[in-house]
């Protein structure tokens, strides 16, 4: 799997990627929130992640994009990669009876991404606040975060707080974080 080295500037043609991607560097410049960036061949499973994570020195997290059973209410699950998923146990510890994935229209229309790309920078279209954010606590304590850009071509890594403190804010949302 091709991985560039680390660079800490916006692709040159980023005028030419996806507009929640541009969206994404725009932001990032406004909050001054420093980043580093690698592009990638495709990322289409966390075993592959597990090698751009490497590369950055800190994790990609597995994001689980969920809905309650009305399909009224949706989740994004940030969690470490290794931790397993179990929907029922996770419905309980919120409160949502009947969680289930939510699909690949309900993904685009909340946060501009496809499956196998789910990303917390998608947030920045979630302009109606119809998604929450729950973060895993092992996530919300580290030092960095890395995630893809909305594409599973481009990843970044900014420290966590700059996440918590300024992203989200910036979003209009909050993080819920959940010991799982």
């Amino acid at each position: 799997m091709y991985i560039s080295e680390i660079v800490t500037t916006p692709p040159e043609n980023v005028k030419e990627r996806v507009p929640l991607e541009q969206e994404v560097y725009k932001v990032l410049k406004k909050l001054g929130i420093p980043f580093e960036r690698v592009d990638n061949d495709p990322a289409a499973s966390m075993e592959e992640c597990e090698d751009i994570g490497k590369v950055m020195g800190a994790p990609v997290r597995k994001d689980v994009f969920l809905c309650n059973q009305k399909k009224t209410t949706f989740f994004l699950l940030v969690m470490p990669a290794e931790k397993a998923f179990d929907t029922s146990s996770f419905s309980k510890k919120l409160g949502v009876s009947r969680m289930s994935f939510a699909t690949p229209e309900h993904m685009w229309e909340h946060l501009g991404t496809k499956p196998g790309s789910a990303s917390v920078v998608g947030l920045l279209n979630d302009e109606d606040d119809y998604v929450q954010l729950i973060l895993d606590k092992e996530v919300a304590e580290a030092e960095y975060f890395v995630c893809n850009t909305g594409i599973n071509t481009t990843h970044l890594k900014i420290k966590t707080q700059d996440l918590i403190k300024k992203f989200l804010p910036y979003t209009h949302h909050r993080a819920r974080i959940v010991d799982l």
